[in-house]
C-alpha cells in the first residue's frame, strides 16, 4: 500500500467515526494530558473515562494534585488498578510546578523524561498532544494500525520498521490529529477481530488480573482508602490460601511507600 492512500484511509475514518468527545481530546494542558497518558497505560479507555473526569474535578491544576497528600491521591485513583501510576504522578507534578518546559523538540522531550514515571513513550505521547510536536512513538492500537496495513505477511515486526512507516506517514504540524486518528483506528479493528500485536517482536500478554499479585495489592489498598488495618486482617482479605502473596504484596507497598506501618497498624502513607 502507497503511503498516500493509507493517510486517506485513516483520515477518512477519523471523520467518520473519530473520538473527538474524549475529554482529554478537549484540552491542550500539558498537566491533563500528562494525567490521561498515565491513567490510559494498560487500561481501556472506556474505563478511564469516568476516573479521569473525577480526578480531573479533585486534582484541576498540576499545583493541586503536587500539593495533596499521597493518602488522598491514591484514593482518589482507587479502583483504577496499579496504584504506584497515582505515586508517581503525584511526584512527576511535584516536579512540573519548578520545570519550565521550553526550547527544541529534543530539549522538551528530554525534560518530559526526567519526571517520575514518565518513559520514552509517554514523553513522546505528551509531546504530540500537548503541544503537537512532531514525534514518533508506538503503542499498541498504532502497532496494530501499522502490521495490518504493511506487515500482514510478516510474523516478528520489529518496532524499528513500524517506527520507519510512522515517520514515512506523519503529516508534519498535525501530530496531534494524527495520532488520535491512528489509536481510534487501531481500536476499530481490534474491534472488528483484527489483534496483530503477537505478531511483534515486542509483544508481552498482561498476565490475568484474577489470582494475581495485582489482585492483592487491589484488595489491600482498597481496605486502606477506607480505614487503617492490622497484618492479620489484611493478609487474609483473599482467603487463607493466598496469605502469603497477599503478605508479600502488603511487603512490596511498603516498601514502594504506598504503604505506612506504625505500632503494627497500616494505613496509606501520607
Amino acid at each position: 500500500m502507497s503511503y498516500t492512500s493509507f493517510k486517506k484511509i485513516i483520515w477518512a475514518h477519523c471523520r467518520k467515526h473519530g473520538r473527538h468527545d474524549l475529554p482529554w481530546r478537549q484540552t491542550h494542558d500539558l498537566y491533563r494530558i500528562l494525567v490521561s497518558e498515565v491513567m490510559l497505560q494498560q487500561t481501556q479507555v472506556e474505563r478511564v473515562i469516568p476516573f479521569y473526569k473525577a480526578f480531573i474535578k479533585k486534582f484541576p491544576t498540576a499545583r493541586r494534585l503536587a500539593q495533596a497528600s499521597l493518602s488522598d491521591v491514591l484514593k482518589a485513583w482507587q479502583g483504577l488498578g496499579y496504584n504506584r501510576r497515582a505515586k508517581l504522578l503525584r511526584e512527576a507534578t511535584q516536579q512540573l510546578v519548578h520545570t519550565t518546559l521550553s526550547g527544541t523538540r529534543l530539549n522538551l522531550i528530554k525534560k518530559l523524561e526526567e519526571l517520575s514515571g514518565v518513559g520514552p513513550y509517554t514523553a513522546r505521547a505528551v509531546a504530540a498532544f500537548a503541544f503537537n510536536q512532531d514525534v514518533i512513538f508506538i503503542e499498541t492500537n498504532i502497532r496494530t494500525v501499522i502490521t495490518h496495513h504493511f506487515f500482514q505477511k510478516r510474523r516478528k515486526v520489529s518496532d524499528k520498521e513500524i517506527e520507519k512507516i510512522l515517520t514515512a506517514v506523519l503529516p508534519k504540524g498535525k501530530s496531534r490529529e494524527w495520532y488520535s486518528a491512528l489509536m481510534d483506528y487501531g481500536a476499530y479493528l481490534k474491534r472488528s477481530g483484527i489483534k496483530l500485536n503477537t505478531k511483534s517482536k515486542h509483544y508481552a500478554k498482561q498476565s490475568a488480573f484474577a489470582g494475581s499479585s495485582r489482585e492483592a495489592r487491589g484488595a489491600i489498598l482498597r481496605v486502606l482508602s477506607t480505614k487503617e488495618s492490622t497484618a492479620v486482617h489484611l493478609t487474609n482479605l483473599l482467603g487463607p490460601d493466598r496469605c502469603m502473596q497477599t503478605n508479600g504484596a502488603l511487603e512490596d507497598l511498603v516498601s514502594e511507600n504506598l504503604v505506612k506501618i506504625r505500632r503494627g497498624v497500616y494505613s496509606l502513607a501520607d
